[in-house]
């Protein structure tokens, strides 16, 4: 029959749905059960916040002294570098391909701009 193949499908109104099924169930703590938590007085609060000072003190310092490493191992390949270099300080000619992609930009770089 040429009715066979063009059936109507039902739309489902989904707030319609929603409303047959009645109210929802209040699942998970309401607004008053956030609101009645129990809290941390004040005097917590501030023993708290002395611990974390304390903590990020310690890490601060021991950044510090990392630092401290860091920079002298820098000196210390600067000092190698540079005494290698004394006598080939003025810049060379420096192959095309010895950069890869960026080889252009290093060998326009290596003229100063006027």
């Amino acid at each position: 029959h040429w009715h066979s193949n063009n059936r109507v499908i039902a739309y489902m109104n989904p707030i319609a749905m929603a409303r047959a099924r009645g109210p929802a169930q209040n699942s998970g703590p309401t607004i008053q059960d956030y609101l009645n938590r129990p809290r941390p007085t004040w005097e917590e609060v501030k023993e708290q916040l002395e611990k974390k000072k304390k903590g990020s003190r310690a890490l601060a310092e021991f950044e510090e002294k990392m630092n401290e490493n860091w920079k002298k191992e820098l000196e210390k390949h600067r000092e190698k570098l540079l005494g290698g270099n004394e006598s080939s300080s003025k810049k060379k000619e420096v192959s095309y391909f010895q950069f890869g992609t960026a080889g252009i930009w290093n060998w326009f770089l290596q003229y100063e701009m006027p």
